[in-house]
């Protein structure tokens, strides 16, 4: 199968989403395997919502591969000392600039008027994260002379901004949830041209909260009416954004459903909470079906939220943080 053009304007997203689960159900041997050892006979699923999702933490023990290409990049996940992380294998990064290049852009707008700054301490202190590629890309996009990085420089990072604000220049604040709670911390002011865009996250560095206090807290500080989000993982070559309230929305090229948490294989309607699944046509030459570890809920018009997490040892937990 010849590689489908997954950004044209008039994508047919079932029937591209059907035909790269079947090229991926021959080509891809870790899905193969799995989808073997769930009996799945692969001519009897006719319709998107009976593909099968490959678990998430496969990524951390397989080469999660569609063909034969060779591997050009391999992203890998953050996590805490001694954790097993996750290893994407990137045969094709062009289908990930692209995809993150046009989402960001349909967004806000073109990225020449606009300053990047990306505060990802965590991320900077290792090598093969997917989001610093991303945040490289967008800045090269920015050309603006202060566009760039910072680790835990937030007095330097204060007086940028500032100048920024003086300057009403259009500025997109992107940050790892808890460095943007330390610099709104020490840091408060109101924000008038700047886009305060969370990444989510605390890497082991604070307590775990809640998306509604975070951004409470990061509304006041920087006195601004709503904080975006954006929800991607190394697993994904595609990410969804919200511009407020925790409602996330896809691009064309990708959907989120969610399954009953006591049936992987089954879906759930609108409106309850499930476990998230992933279709994200960008994961091409790897799998385009995952089954991740956030619960969430599905709304009519396609945009999703996310409640929580769990894993295996402990669903039974956290099936009470589902409303």
């Amino acid at each position: 199968m010849q590689q489908p053009d997954i950004f044209a304007p008039d994508l047919d997203f079932e029937i591209t989403a059907l035909e790269i689960f079947r090229l991926q159900a021959r080509e891809n041997l870790v899905y193969q395997n799995y989808l073997q050892q769930i009996r799945i006979d692969i001519s009897s699923i006719q319709k998107v919502e009976q593909i099968p999702y490959l678990p998430i933490r496969m990524f951390k023990s397989h080469r999660v591969i569609a063909g034969s290409n060779e591997v050009s990049t391999i992203f890998t996940s953050s996590g805490t000392t001694g954790a097993v992380t996750s290893s994407h294998f990137v045969t094709d990064v062009a289908l990930y600039e692209q995809s993150f290049t046009k989402t960001f852009k349909k967004l806000y707008g073109d990225l020449s008027s606009c300053c990047f700054i990306a505060l990802l301490p965590s991320y900077l202190e290792r090598s093969g994260s997917s989001l610093v590629y991303m945040c490289e890309k967008l800045m090269g996009e920015s050309k603006h002379p202060d566009s760039g990085f910072y680790l835990n420089e937030y007095d330097k990072l204060a007086g940028v901004i500032k100048q920024l604000e003086e300057k009403k220049q259009k500025t997109i604040l992107l940050g790892v949830t808890y460095a943007l709670l330390d610099f709104a911390k020490l840091h408060p002011m109101p924000l008038r041209n700047t886009i305060v865009l969370e990444t989510g996250g605390m890497k082991g560095k604070r307590e775990e909260m809640i998306r509604s206090e975070v951004h409470a807290i990061l509304q006041q500080a920087f006195s601004i009416e709503a904080i975006h989000s954006e929800y991607g993982m190394t697993e994904l070559l595609s990410q969804a954004y919200s511009d407020g309230n925790g409602i996330y929305k896809c691009p064309p090229w990708m959907r989120v459903f969610a399954r009953d948490t006591n049936d992987p294989l089954s879906v759930v309607s609108a409106g309850k909470s499930g476990g998230l699944n992933i279709i994200d046509l960008a994961n091409f030459n790897s799998c385009s079906f995952i089954a991740t570890q956030d619960l969430g809920r599905i709304h009519l018009n396609g945009s999703f939220e996310v409640l929580g997490r769990f894993d295996d040892a402990e669903i039974r937990g956290c099936n009470l943080m589902v409303e």
